[in-house]
């Protein structure tokens, strides 16, 4: 199924989620380099600064994965996957928000409890992000009408491959045929 929030042809939450995944995956290694580093030079400031920047654009990504979401047909895998995959970015971001808010009256000294949200945000989120790979590449959320909303799980690769490999020469071959005389 494709996207059913869309500019310019292109799927909005795919693309606007890299942005808030980049600063609060990067402000979780300046945590983690502040904490190691001799002197602090502003790396625990600046993971301050990205938290913030990470929950406004997280919030402005989220509501156009839940109307992809709602367009998903019930009892699918990928409706499950989906939901799991909010569930977990949700915490991840409440996670975020309250390390930023812990560490608002002294972004240079994050305590330890600020921090640990921060890791374990970080975790999370990565954790989120693969099944939103999991929705994208293997169920073909977002990107396909032809998507397959019930494959397997990517975690139990071989089982499927030759005939994935079928489908996606099929596919190149109909592209390539239709580049070179469109009709």
């Amino acid at each position: 199924m494709e996207s059913r929030a869309k500019v310019l042809g292109h799927p909005v939450h795919q693309a606007s989620v890299v942005l808030p995944a980049g600063l609060f995956l990067g402000s979780a290694l300046f945590d983690a380099y502040a904490m190691v580093a001799d002197r602090d030079e502003g790396w625990a400031t600046n993971a301050h600064r990205m938290m913030g920047a990470g929950i406004v654009t997280g919030m402005v990504a989220a509501p156009f994965g839940v109307i992809d979401w709602m367009a998903i047909p019930s009892g699918t895998r990928a409706k499950r996957v989906g939901a799991v995959h909010a569930i977990v970015n949700i915490a991840a971001l409440a996670a975020f928000t309250a390390s930023w808010l812990s560490r608002r009256d002294d972004p240079e000294e994050p305590s330890g409890g600020a921090r640990a949200l921060s890791f374990g945000a970080a975790a999370a989120l990565s954790v989120g992000a693969w099944l939103g790979g999991e929705l994208v590449n293997r169920l073909g959320v977002g990107v396909s009408e032809r998507a397959n909303l019930d494959a397997p799980s990517s975690l139990k690769e071989g089982e499927h491959e030759a005939e994935d490999d079928d489908d996606s020469e099929r596919d190149e071959l109909r592209r390539a045929r239709q580049f070179v005389s469109p009709s």
